[in-house]
C-alpha cells in the first residue's frame, strides 16, 4: 500500500514540475524572439546610467515612451520626443536602418540627427544594454578640442597687467580658407612651444575639414589692432 501511495505521490511531483514547465514556457514566449538574432525586436523600459542604457524587451512599440525596434530588412524605429523635452510630449515614430553584429549597432536615421552608433555591452531574450560609440569623425573632433583646450589653457595662464607684454597669433583652419580667429598670448609663457601647438592644431583642422568634407562660411575673421588688459584678461581689439 505504501509503495503504491509513494509511486503516485512520485507522480504528482513529476506530473506537477511538468506542467510548472509548461507554464514557464508559455510565459517566455509571451514575448517572442528570435534565438537566432536576439538584437531583432521591441525594446522599451529605458533606463540611463552614467554611459549606458538598459533597455527591457517588450511586445510593441509604447505610445508615450523612448523605445526603439529592431525589425526585419534592418529596418530601424525610435519612438521618440525628439530634443526639445518640453512638457507636453509629443511623441512619434523616427524611422531609418541599422547594422549590427556582436559588438556594435550602426543606425542611419532618416532625420536629424542622421547617425549614431551603440556599443553592445549586454544581450539577452529580455534585455538589452548599450552605449554611445563615437564615430571616427566624433573622435577626430573630440582630439581637435583637447588640442584647442591645451593651447588656449597655455595663452590665458599669465594675467594680463601691461598690454606691452602681449602679442596675438592665428589659429584654426576655416573648411573655406583661412584663419578661426585670433588668440592673444603672454611674451612671458614659452613661445616656441606654445605656437608650435597651435600651428599643429591648425595643420589638424585643415586635414579634418577636408577628409569629412566640412563647409564653413567664407569671411575673414577680422585682424586685430592691438591688446587691452581688462581686469587681468588680455582683450583683443579691432
Amino acid at each position: 500500500m505504501k509503495t503504491k501511495m509513494n509511486r503516485l505521490l512520485t507522480f504528482i511531483c513529476i506530473l506537477t514540475a511538468f506542467i510548472s514547465l509548461l507554464l514557464i514556457g508559455c510565459n517566455n514566449n509571451d514575448i517572442p524572439f528570435d534565438s537566432n538574432n536576439l538584437l531583432k525586436g521591441v525594446w522599451a523600459k529605458a533606463k540611463h546610467n552614467g554611459e549606458t542604457i538598459t533597455f527591457k524587451r517588450v511586445k510593441s512599440l509604447p505610445e508615450k515612451e523612448y523605445s526603439v525596434a529592431f525589425n526585419d530588412a534592418n529596418v530601424f524605429i525610435q519612438k521618440t520626443s525628439g530634443f526639445c523635452g518640453t512638457p507636453p510630449l509629443t511623441f512619434y515614430d523616427d524611422k531609418g536602418t541599422y547594422n549590427a553584429d556582436k559588438v556594435l549597432i550602426k543606425v542611419q536615421l532618416d532625420n536629424f540627427p542622421g547617425n549614431f552608433n551603440w556599443e553592445i555591452v549586454s544581450l539577452t531574450e529580455k534585455e538589452l544594454v548599450v552605449k554611445t560609440a563615437l564615430t571616427e569623425r566624433e573622435k577626430e573632433h573630440q582630439e581637435l578640442l583637447k588640442m584647442y583646450s591645451i593651447f588656449h589653457t597655455i595663452a590665458t595662464s599669465k594675467t594680463c597687467e601691461n598690454s606691452n607684454d602681449w602679442a596675438y597669433t592665428n589659429y584654426g583652419s576655416k573648411a573655406c580658407g583661412g584663419p578661426q580667429g585670433y588668440i592673444a598670448y603672454s611674451k612671458k609663457i614659452d613661445v616656441s612651444t606654445f605656437l608650435k601647438k597651435v600651428d599643429i592644431y591648425t595643420k589638424a583642422e585643415d586635414i579634418y575639414n577636408k577628409k569629412w568634407g566640412i563647409v564653413s562660411t567664407c569671411d575673414i575673421p577680422p585682424k586685430p589692432t592691438n591688446i587691452e588688459c581688462a581686469n587681468g584678461v588680455a582683450v583683443l581689439k579691432y
